[in-house]
């Protein structure tokens, strides 16, 4: 799905859901981060639960592990929801006629297809309000990178490549880690961080 440009205000979190006024946002420093500015990573398994979760600049509102649960799930169905109503096309030069099916005046789902066919239909890939932009990448297997970033920052495929790139190398190579369980990974956060810390 492409971007939702929402006119929503958020809290001090630029993950947190809650309406406010907006003298309560960020801080000053706000608008000397926006140059390439990650505000929060959130990784989440296949069946939606919460198993990695960092916040990389200081002065955001905190929020408790449950809320960070919650957000993980609600995301979770989100995006499983968008996945289930990405528009389909009409097929052109369809070798049989598009038929309605029986009860119905909808025609059948024989006669459309998803503009990429070869392509599985994504869900929510980017939610962008004043305040942060969330981008989601989606595994193979079905796990789920949230990247929080500033609005102003141009394309972040660059940034979720490479964090894919240390997830692989130091959580699913780690010989010691169980899959769909959360991620506790020393190496894995001292080299996100360090690259982090190095584009700005």
């Amino acid at each position: 799905m492409s971007i939702l440009n929402l006119p929503l205000e958020f809290t001090g979190a630029p993950h947190n859901c809650g309406r406010h006024s907006p003298q309560n946002t960020f801080s000053s420093s706000h608008a000397q981060l926006s140059i390439m500015t990650v505000f929060s990573l959130i990784i989440i398994n296949k069946a939606g639960g919460l198993i990695y979760q960092r916040e990389f600049q200081p002065g955001l509102r905190k929020l408790s592990t449950n809320d960070y649960l919650v957000l993980a799930g609600t995301f979770h169905g989100v995006h499983a929801i968008t996945r289930t109503i990405t528009p389909r096309l009409p097929l052109q030069n369809t070798a049989s006629p598009v038929v309605a099916s029986p009860g119905t005046n909808a025609p059948t789902t024989s006669g459309y297809s998803y503009p990429n066919p070869g392509v599985p239909a994504s869900g929510l890939e980017y939610l962008e309000t004043e305040k942060f932009r969330l981008t989601c990448f989606q595994t193979l297997t079905g796990t789920k990178f949230l990247l929080f970033t500033d609005p102003m920052t141009g394309s972040v495929e660059t940034v979720m490549n490479k964090i894919y790139e240390l997830y692989a190398d130091y959580v699913m190579k780690n010989p010691f880690y169980q899959l769909e369980m959360p991620v506790r990974c020393e190496a894995f956060d001292r080299h996100l961080a360090a690259w982090l810390r190095g584009r700005t």
